[in-house]
């Protein structure tokens, strides 16, 4: 049974999840339903000009508990994170908004009695230690990078906020995310974005990865679902609760190159890793979802072939004027 996610509110709409959750679910519920906010003014955005939204930071409480109270905001989804690579780089930054942006969002939730918190968490909060292949939701977790690191402790305060307080709050961990209308900010798995856009305007893509990288990914359709079907379950069936895997695919850097070289017989790679190889390596090469299919029913609809296919089908008609290649697709 799905249960109504009342009005909705979503922390960092103007990401490359947070825009394609906000169009699926006023899709669904309605326009005025619907909340995006981000951290940028209105004026610098181009997502929701004319559109329902709120200039907003999560690391302002105050400002996002009035928020919420003014709208009468039944469901929070906070999408707001500072992701791996440039974690890296911004380690401080991550801590404030990956931690204090999801401690600021639980007290929120807990004093304004909200009905529903999702956080996404993510395949980084598994270390080297942990096993390689179908990795369980339960494991030994120990991070390389910040970002892991913040969301181990996300998973955590879901987790304590929910036997403490009976907040209902919901988290699963997503793979790397491809989508062909927002590119990705800062992910150690962007290197798969960014194939096919250099294939299409370049021809010529050098991956930051070694070609044997292999690692979970899903492509924007399915996250999209992932995160809504997990909203919607009937909250009785739920128990793993913060700590969910959610798999779709995964494959090498390699076979993601052919598999594209498939539909364009010129485009060229070669394999060059940088620092980010590292943090790569650390996480595993597929995720063991069985909670997640039970309790809530999950089920991907996409495999790679049928992803490289669709990405390419949607980037010819939005790079139409930058296309240098030939295509073989319809």
């Amino acid at each position: 049974m799905e249960e109504d996610l009342g009005k909705i509110m979503i922390i960092g709409a103007c990401g490359q999840i947070g825009s394609e959750l906000t169009s699926a679910l006023r899709s669904k519920y309605g326009r005025e339903k619907v909340l995006a906010a981000d951290k940028y003014p209105k004026s610098d955005q181009k997502l929701f000009e004319n559109d329902i939204y709120s200039s907003l930071n999560i690391l302002e409480r105050g400002k996002l508990k009035k928020a919420v109270k003014r709208n009468e905001i039944d469901t929070i989804f906070n999408l707001a994170a500072v992701l791996s690579a440039k974690g890296e780089e911004t380690p401080q930054l991550a801590f404030q908004v990956n931690v204090m942006g999801v401690y600021n969002t639980l007290e929120v939730s807990r004093e304004t009695r909200i009905k529903k918190l999702i956080i996404p968490s993510s395949i980084a909060v598994f270390g080297a230690e942990a096993p390689k292949f179908n990795v369980p939701d339960k494991t030994y977790l120990r991070p390389k990078s910040m970002y892991g690191v913040t969301k181990v402790v996300g998973e955590l305060l879901g987790y304590y906020y929910w036997k403490r307080y009976e907040l209902d709050v919901r988290e699963l961990r997503l793979p790397g995310i491809i989508s062909h209308k927002t590119l990705p900010e800062g992910g150690t798995t962007d290197y798969a974005v960014k194939a096919f856009y250099r294939a299409l305007t370049e021809g010529h893509y050098d991956f930051f990865v070694s070609e044997e990288t292999r690692l979970p990914m899903m492509y924007m359709p399915d996250c999209v679902k992932s995160l809504v079907k997990l909203a919607e379950a009937d909250h009785k069936s739920l128990k793993e609760r913060t700590n969910y895997n959610v798999g779709s695919m995964n494959f090498s850097a390699g076979k993601l190159a052919r598999e594209i070289k498939r539909f364009i017989p010129e485009f060229s790679y070669t394999f060059n890793p940088d620092r980010r190889q590292e943090l790569a390596d650390s996480w595993p090469n597929s995720v063991e979802d069985s909670a997640a299919r039970e309790e809530w029913g999950w089920r991907p609809d996409y495999g790679l072939e049928r992803m490289v296919e669709d990405m390419l089908i949607n980037l010819k008609k939005k790079l139409e004027d930058k296309i240098k290649v030939k295509l073989r697709i319809p």
